[in-house]
């Protein structure tokens, strides 16, 4: 089976696709990932008590900026007019689970927003708790859900 790539042109250039001719519809995708880190940085977390301050509020504003973002990030991604991003936040026995959501109406998904919402989450979680553990692991970051499209809904097993 040879599959025919979607940003390349019969040259071989890489070209954004145009979306213009598909409908807008409801868009929305759910993306996690995860950082474990030593316990004395997540009671430090947990506890408000981190040198750089309030960890979970700044990577959430991080995570939600990422999302806005993404098409300056990621070369071929249309930009997207989110109409919503939440960064939720869970605790865990050795670390803290990142779950990142978007949505939009319009003609292409948001599962990049929110891989790159969790990713930049992480990051910050990571960033705001290094003088802790530097040791820190990010991880299983990937797409939990999306929703919409010619393509329609999916969920991870």
């Amino acid at each position: 089976m040879t599959i025919k790539p979607t940003h390349l042109d019969e040259t071989g250039a890489a070209y954004m696709v145009d979306v213009g001719t598909k409908p807008a519809t409801q868009r929305r995708a759910v993306a996690s990932g995860r950082i474990t880190m030593s316990s004395e940085a997540l009671e430090a977390i947990r506890s408000g008590n981190a040198p750089k301050g309030d960890v979970l509020s700044t990577a959430r504003i991080a995570g939600i900026m990422a999302a806005k973002r993404t098409s300056d990030l990621i070369p071929l991604c249309h930009p997207l007019a989110l109409t919503k991003v939440s960064i939720d936040f869970a605790w865990e026995a050795n670390g803290i689970a990142v779950t990142a959501t978007a949505t939009t109406t319009g003609p292409t998904g948001v599962e990049m927003e929110t891989l790159t919402a969790a990713s930049v989450a992480l990051l910050t979680l990571y960033d705001m708790a290094k003088a802790l553990d530097r040791a820190m692991v990010l991880g299983n970051i990937r797409v939990l859900e999306k929703s919409g499209g010619r393509s329609g809904d999916w969920r991870a097993e």
